[in-house]
């Protein structure tokens, strides 16, 4: 990819966030899938805490956690075509995983309650992706172009103390 193409010039920071948010989801939602990395794959068929299955050996999954992870991926590339949407799929994504979060660490963790199913690492690792997709999301530079390699800023003119239009 040439630093001149003009779609990924075109982009702003905001929606390369919300692209490679919704490239993490994709991936977490495929190896879930994956019998290698996900320990007691025979269980992942059920639903909430009869999962045993682990994804990495740490994180409880499903086959509903799984769907929720690509959902939220395909959600974030379909986002990642306008600035406003990646905002809006970063700012709902993290409310949402806090949200998570704070239901994962309410809960009983063995109770019928737990229909996910969370456990202490899927808390946690909630917390964390709930944090930065709110912070992507309000991120004062997000409208901004990103500085593509290899090229400079463009130069702020500047008459008797004020500031002229942009280049």
């Amino acid at each position: 990819m040439s630093t001149d193409d003009p779609i990924f010039a075109a982009r702003r920071r905001a929606q390369g966030y919300a692209l490679v948010v919704a490239f993490v989801f994709l991936i977490i939602g495929v190896i879930g899938f994956v019998p290698g990395l996900t320990s007691n794959y025979s269980t992942i068929l059920r639903v909430g805490v009869d999962s045993h299955a682990h994804l990495l050996g740490f994180f409880q999954v499903s086959l509903v956690h799984n769907a929720v992870h690509l959902a939220f991926g395909v959600a974030g590339v379909i986002a990642a075509r306008r600035l406003l949407w990646s905002r809006v799929y970063l700012a709902a994504g993290g409310s949402i995983y806090l949200g998570l979060a704070v239901y994962g660490m309410l809960i009983e963790h063995h109770s019928t309650a737990n229909i996910l199913p969370v456990n202490n690492a899927d808390n946690w690792l909630h917390l964390a992706l709930g944090v930065v997709m709110l912070l992507l999301a309000v991120d004062p530079r997000g409208g901004q172009r990103p500085l593509l390699p290899g090229k400079q800023p463009p130069r702020r003119r500047w008459h008797r103390g004020r500031r002229l239009r942009e280049p």
